[in-house]
């Protein structure tokens, strides 16, 4: 089932496919000590591993995996990635994101996830959207409420970084 990817507008951001032009993000992400261990991001530079995950990313909007966006500035510029994975259980979306190292703290990120959340919002089947949270992650934990996500249940050792188990916050968003 191909999945149709819409440019999203967002304040100060816009949700939109990636394009090979959009390498320098990703190389730059490739250098983050978390990016690479919880994405499909690679931990190389590499120009060529840059466009491959670029392919990957629009690939998955082809085979109905999901919804993987690029944060996109005022200038569109791509600062980060989010995307939208529908699960088995109906009605329900995870959500993740990530900002390159040089555009954080911008409000990129809580203007992408209320962007995401708003368009998730007119899709019929879905009712609630999860996004996981490490507990030392404050500022993902801040952008998330500022979106209007809630704080639901602490997950013990609930998904592998880096092959060690993690503990993750789990907060919520009702649709309807």
């Amino acid at each position: 089932m191909t999945l149709r990817l819409p440019v999203v507008p967002g304040d100060g951001v816009t949700l939109r496919c990636f394009r090979a032009t959009d390498a320098p993000l990703i190389q730059e992400a490739s250098g983050d000590e978390l990016i690479p261990l919880i994405t499909s991001v690679p931990a190389t530079n590499d120009h060529a591993a840059a466009l491959a995950f670029i392919d990957r990313q629009l690939e998955r909007s082809r085979t109905g995996e999901g919804y993987s966006f690029a944060i996109a500035d005022p200038a569109d510029r791509a600062v980060g990635q989010i995307g939208l994975w529908p699960r088995a259980d109906p009605g329900s979306a995870s959500v993740g994101y990530w900002i390159r190292p040089t555009a954080r703290r911008r409000g990129h990120a809580a203007a992408a996830l209320g962007a995401l959340a708003d368009w998730a919002g007119t899709l019929p089947a879905l009712a609630r959207l999860d996004l996981y949270v490490e507990p030392w992650n404050i500022g993902s934990a801040r952008t998330a409420e500022r979106a209007g996500f809630a704080r639901a249940e602490l997950m013990p050792a609930w998904r592998s970084v880096g092959g060690t188990p993690r503990d993750m916050v789990r907060y919520s968003l009702l649709l309807h």
